[in-house]
């Protein structure tokens, strides 16, 4: 009997690099379908169940930031979001809807390979998460249900910033550099995207901490990394 492949879902209103991702992720062993908007990849999510979905940002009836919001509504599947602008912003927004990973166009296949096999991993990895509920000064997190508690009251946090929190409170008060943490969360194949963590920490820090801009918790380690230190 043949194993399972994995399902990615490829969101894309320009026929010419729908074609060209299923192709490549099919060369590589994937099982791959193809939607031209946000409205006809639902329909194709709910039925299909795929493992990974790689969506464009601007796209007719429904764009890849409302199609991040509304996948993350019922599930934790891996995002990947393609789009043209490389802006800080527009990365902000699109990790903040949802995503976890954002790529810009054009874009080696190689590199979108990497970032596919990473995510899957991750994903993988989720089943062996530590069911035991977590607690460190201020913060309380229930791995079977993924709640995170930040001085009693529940935040919500898209899957990446969950696992990058996850990580920072099971080795808190110690420094950790930048490489450990991209590789831990992330993968090895992205220890240089210093900007993705410093985008996800500015995001977190939004969400746990009462002053953002003076840290309690998540603390800059200059020049090497961040330290948590989760209260009392």
């Amino acid at each position: 009997m043949s194993e399972a492949k994995d399902k990615i879902l490829v969101v894309d209103d320009e026929p010419q690099i729908g074609k060209v991702l299923r192709r490549g992720l099919q060369a590589r062993g994937f099982d791959v379908r193809v939607a031209p908007d946000g409205e006809s990849a639902l329909d194709i999510f709910t039925i299909w169940q795929p493992d990974l979905v790689i969506s464009d940002l601007a796209m007719p009836n429904l764009d890849g930031l409302g199609l991040c919001s509304r996948i993350r509504k019922a599930s934790r599947v891996p995002i990947i979001v393609l789009s043209v602008k490389g802006e800080e912003s527009t990365k902000v927004e699109a990790l903040d809807s949802g995503a976890d990973d954002y790529v810009i166009k054009p874009f080696g296949m190689d590199e979108l390979l990497a970032r596919v096999r990473a995510l899957l991993r991750r994903s993988a990895n989720t089943a062996q998460e530590p069911e035991a509920r977590m607690e460190a000064g201020d913060f309380q997190i229930d791995p079977k249900t993924r709640a995170v508690l930040v001085r009693g009251s529940e935040v919500r946090l898209t899957p990446k910033e969950y696992d990058l929190l996850l990580f920072f409170l099971s080795r808190h008060s110690t420094v950790l550099t930048h490489k450990t943490i991209l590789q831990t969360v992330w993968g090895a194949n992205s220890i240089n995207q210093h900007e993705y963590l410093r985008v996800f920490v500015g995001q977190l820090r939004k969400k746990i901490e009462a002053d953002p801009a003076a840290p309690r918790y998540l603390r800059t380690e200059p020049w090497i990394g961040y330290r948590f230190e989760p209260g009392l």
